[in-house]
């Protein structure tokens, strides 16, 4: 068997379903085989949870047959062959039935695990208005709680106060809804929500008019986004009676707002669509969200008010994949329409944030050191559009570049080129002279000609550059930018106080290295400069990320920033999957493997160059997840204490003490490396 760190259920995820069985009107036993069809099929695609729609055991489009005593004892003999046959299957089935309880027709939701229903939960809300007249045939089941029903031979826990929870498989809990519940006002899905379950779950039927697919979809995103859960939606499709309606068949599986799977629609046979559901970070995501519980409290805490249904899931912790779409870049989105809206949101959110900063210090002059690569570009050109929209000429640009002792000529040419073109008050200050100095008066080695590059060598240079800044702007009424952004600062890549981690106000705080480059590219495509400008941001994307600290080395190698602290897309996904949502470092290794192991699967950002698409082995991964993690916990911190005002742009993107993330100065990263090491394979 494989190593549990490669089972997707070991990492906290439960593959989920919805299926559209074709059913046949009025013939529950034909209706038992197609559910039992694609229940199977969902059992060898290693499925936990698979949800079927509204009455589909009977079919629901069949009005006054459901008063019928034959009808309804061919349903109960259909529910006890579904629950036969599920014995030897693993997926808990979620079916749609008619059931009667006490001289009443319920139209319900079963649970059933294994051959055993785990509970019945009657629809709360039953549509009576326009083309629906379920009040006709089935009584409501708002209300109803603390009671069993005998169906099929069994008894089983009856009411809407039921949340179902695997005993073996963590944080496998979810609630069931029918239909028309969830165009409630009050779903009765938020209560199971409050109540814990982390899975939402719809039965419906729903005859598709034309924009109806849309409203589901948006109410699927928004209950699974405000009540922090997956959302699993099964509308009915083919074989209901289309004396006057129609059905489409639409599944969707949401998950925090975002779709993770969806069904074709209008299919002419039965289907079923899968995906990953990440209930780990569902739990997570909650407990850092006071909101959330503040709503249990306020509804008096519904835990208080539901039976929790335990049962043995008896899951197999086996490699079977993962079914779900994992952006290689989270800061990126790989969706051309989402890519340039972001770009355009985080854009302006710069500009704004700096904009409002000059206004509230009453200065109209901006200091800013520019190197030619890429953070320090970005930073002048949100500067420049914030002069423009505060109607500022761009000569209140203070822009310097301050070459060093590795300075490149391709750096300081693009420099001078983009500082002119933007129209910047452009001047250079060479700063070796003041460097030499000061290792001289430090009895420096390199002062005495020997090659010792060492981090005082470095952070003489980089102290320096900042230090200018700082005395430019005091001397001509200005406040200093600065450029450094959020890969960086969770890396600790920066020189702290009189370095670049400090200045007055930093635009780039909260924008990760791999956006940067996109931003630059939207701003070029979207004409926000001249011809002219624009050409030159296109050459700043081709260059190599250094400090440039360092002089080349005997072959002409310069110094790579990434060949010490990591490739930043792999230290980029780390960052957004352990600050956002805390997970574990294991799993944040096993969804990198995922995403990276191979460079031929998956999307890619839009124009990202097919030479620069890399793949990362396990190994790989786990040897830069170990430098992240010492890095980050180990002994950064400080500086992020103590780093300036900026503008929060993207979310898990803020690093700030004032914002999303507080820790102690003086931590240690031993329990994430320990984590790291017990969980990964040996052979990684």
């Amino acid at each position: 068997m494989a190593h549990r760190f490669y089972s997707s259920q070991a990492q906290g995820f439960v593959r989920c379903g919805v299926a559209t069985p074709k059913v046949a009107v009025g013939d529950p036993a034909a209706n038992a085989q197609a559910i039992l069809e694609l229940a199977r099929r969902g059992h060898e695609q290693g499925a936990d949870l698979i949800v079927f729609p509204e009455l589909c055991v009977s079919a629901y489009a069949i009005d006054d047959l459901h008063l019928q005593d034959a009808l309804l004892e061919a349903v109960e003999a259909a529910v006890a062959e579904i629950c036969q046959a599920s014995e030897t299957l693993s997926p808990v089935l979620a079916i749609g039935a008619p059931v009667r309880r006490n001289g009443r027709l319920y139209n319900c939701a079963l649970a059933i695990s294994r051959g055993r229903i785990l509970g019945v939960v009657p629809k709360s809300f039953l549509p009576n208005y326009r083309e629906y007249y379920e009040k006709r045939w089935f009584a409501p089941g708002v209300g109803l709680t603390d009671l069993d029903v005998t169906l099929a031979g069994q008894t089983a826990p009856f009411g809407v106060d039921l949340i179902f929870a695997a005993e073996d498989l963590a944080d496998f809990v979810f609630h069931l809804e029918v239909c028309e519940d969830f165009w409630a006002p009050t779903p009765p899905s938020t209560r199971g929500a409050l109540a814990g379950a982390l899975i939402l779950a719809n039965l419906s039927a729903s005859n598709v008019v034309v924009g109806k697919a849309r409203d589901r979809a948006i109410l699927s995103a928004a209950q699974s986004a405000r009540c922090q859960a997956a959302y699993l939606y099964s509308a009915a499709g083919p074989g209901e009676s289309t004396t006057d309606l129609a059905w489409d068949g639409q599944g969707d599986i949401y998950e925090l707002g975002g779709l993770l799977a969806q069904s074709a629609r209008f299919p002419t046979d039965g289907g079923l669509t899968l995906a990953d559901v990440d209930v780990e970070r569902l739990r997570l995501e909650r407990m850092r969200t006071p909101t959330f519980n503040d709503a249990a409290v306020a509804e008096g805490h519904p835990e208080y008010d539901f039976r929790r249904i335990g049962f043995s899931h008896q899951p197999e912790f086996a490699d079977r994949g993962l079914m779900r779409r994992l952006d290689r870049f989270p800061f990126v989105p790989d969706d051309p329409a989402r890519l340039d809206q972001d770009c355009y949101e985080a854009f302006n959110i710069q500009v704004e944030g700096l904009a409002q900063r000059l206004k509230a210090s009453r200065t109209e002059k901006i200091v800013i050191g520019v190197s030619g690569g890429l953070d320090s570009t970005h930073a002048l050109i949100v500067a420049a559009k914030a002069c423009d929209q505060l109607g500022l000429p761009r000569a209140n640009i203070l822009a310097f570049t301050l070459p060093g002792f590795a300075t490149s000529a391709s750096t300081k040419s693009n420099a001078w080129a983009l500082m002119r073109a933007i129209g910047a008050t452009a001047e250079e200050i060479d700063i070796t002279p003041a460097a030499r100095q000061m290792l001289g008066d430090l009895n420096h080695p390199f002062a005495d000609g020997e090659p010792v590059y060492d981090v005082t060598f470095e952070n003489v240079q980089a102290g320096l550059r900042t230090d200018y800044l700082f005395r430019a702007a005091n001397q001509r009424g200005a406040i200093v930018l600065g450029t450094g952004d959020l890969s960086e600062l969770a890396l600790g890549w920066c020189t702290y106080g009189v370095g670049d981690q400090m200045s007055h106000y930093n635009v780039n705080g909260s924008v990760a290295k791999t956006l940067i480059q996109h931003l630059i590219r939207w701003v070029a495509a979207h004409g926000q400069f001249e011809t002219q400008t624009n050409d030159i941001l296109l050459s700043v994307l081709d260059t190599e990320i250094s400090p440039e600290l360092v002089p080349a080395d005997a072959a002409g190698a310069i110094q790579s920033t990434q060949a010490i602290v990591g490739p930043y897309e792999l230290q980029d996904f780390h960052l957004y999957y352990i600050t956002r949502f805390g997970l574990r470092p294991s799993k944040v290794a096993f969804l990198a493997w995922h995403a990276w192991r191979d460079a031929a699967e998956g999307a890619w950002p839009p124009h990202f160059p097919p030479e620069a698409r890399n793949a990362y082995d396990l190994p790989t991964i786990a040897r830069w997840l170990e430098v992240f993690l010492t890095r980050f916990f180990g002994f950064s911190q400080f500086k992020r204490s103590a780093m300036p005002n900026g503008p929060k742009v993207v979310s898990g993107g803020n690093l700030s003490p004032r914002g999303d993330w507080r820790a102690p100065s003086d931590g240690s990263a031993r329990v994430w490396l320990d984590e790291l090491k017990a969980r990964l394979p040996v052979e990684g």
